[in-house]
């Protein structure tokens, strides 16, 4: 669907909520964004095949300003993208179903961007970390957030500087359109590999700090999963991104911050996924290497210094395997 298409006597800002089994936080995110001060705002709620309330929480909100789909999209990705057809919004805002949204998050946002320029303009936000409720919530920022040149943007996440969550962004329709569909084959890091190809398509990151959205961060939550399938996302996001960003520019510094998200990956997955682990270093020293002494805890980047990331790898992986999956940091 084209941007013209989308848009044409649709709404200022569509708020897509893919939502799974989400019966206990859906109700909240909705209502966060009902909240939004900026009016002329749709809400989009994509129901993947819960077993749960979750539908009937989304379609207990009595205004035409709420729509509610219920399919077999199958994964977050999916889920967005069925969003996306709909969608009528200038602007897109994803949010999901446990995340909450700031009243003043998306108005901030729009007044900052303005109207020169807009549509090759990416807004980002703040975001804070919660459990229960968002008065607990803590704001710790990061290296990332107020660089305003997409790819030195990505450069610096990737070298460990920080990341954005997804509600954090707004995004102009036209961007997303450039940037093309979420990949419903990815299941983790999905919104890294997504948002890697819209930073690459704008011209510049609108950083508003006192926009806020609230990150719900608990232990069951889809980008704390670690599986077989997770890995094999996880690991092949690494491998998009390093398509996407050497497409644009290859040179040392983004060579090196590639070699640095591979040796992260070796990190995290070298118990679950140890081939997948392997092949993620070999690629990481391909590259460069990378930043390998900064990945990790403490205890991991002190055997790193003394015997190398490899020793260091193998190490923990043993300990891992000796613990029974408790983690070596």
């Amino acid at each position: 669907m084209s941007s013209s298409a989308s848009t044409a006597g649709g709404r200022l800002v569509s708020v897509i909520i893919p939502a799974h089994n989400a019966e206990h936080t859906v109700a909240q995110a909705i209502q966060s964004a009902l909240n939004q001060t900026c009016g002329d705002t749709e809400v989009l709620v994509i129901d993947d095949n819960s077993s749960d309330r979750t539908a009937d929480m989304a379609n207990s909100f009595d205004t035409k300003n709420v729509r509610v789909w219920r399919c077999s999209a199958g994964n977050a990705s999916a889920s967005r993208n069925v969003g996306l057809q709909h969608a009528s919004g200038r602007y897109i805002q994803f949010l999901d179903a446990d995340d909450v949204l700031h009243p003043e998050k998306i108005e901030l946002q729009l007044t900052a961007l303005g109207k020169e320029c807009a549509a090759a303009t990416l807004a980002s936000a703040s975001w804070m970390k919660f459990r229960h409720e968002v008065s607990e919530a803590q704001l710790t920022a990061e290296p990332v957030w107020p660089i305003e040149d997409p790819l030195e943007w990505l450069i610096t996440s990737l070298s460990g500087g920080g990341m954005m969550q997804t509600g954090a962004w707004l995004t102009h329709r036209e961007l997303i359109d450039a940037a093309g569909p979420w990949d419903e084959t990815l299941t983790l890091h999905d919104d890294g590999e997504f948002f890697t190809r819209v930073l690459l398509q704008s011209k510049r990151i609108q950083f508003v700090p006192e926009a806020l959205i609230y990150y719900r961060s608990v232990a069951d939550s889809l980008s704390r999963r670690r599986d077989n399938q997770a890995a094999q996302s996880a690991f092949r996001v690494c491998q998009l991104r390093e398509q996407h960003l050497l497409a644009r520019r290859d040179d040392q510094r983004t060579r090196s911050a590639l070699a640095t998200q591979y040796a992260q990956f070796s990190y995290e997955f070298s118990g679950l996924a140890p081939v997948l682990a392997v092949q993620a270093l070999d690629r990481a020293l391909t590259l460069g290497g990378g930043r390998l002494g900064d990945v990790g805890g403490a205890n991991f980047r002190r055997m790193t210094r003394l015997f190398g990331f490899r020793t260091a790898l193998k190490v923990k992986t043993m300990l891992s395997n000796l613990t029974h999956g408790e983690r070596f940091e």
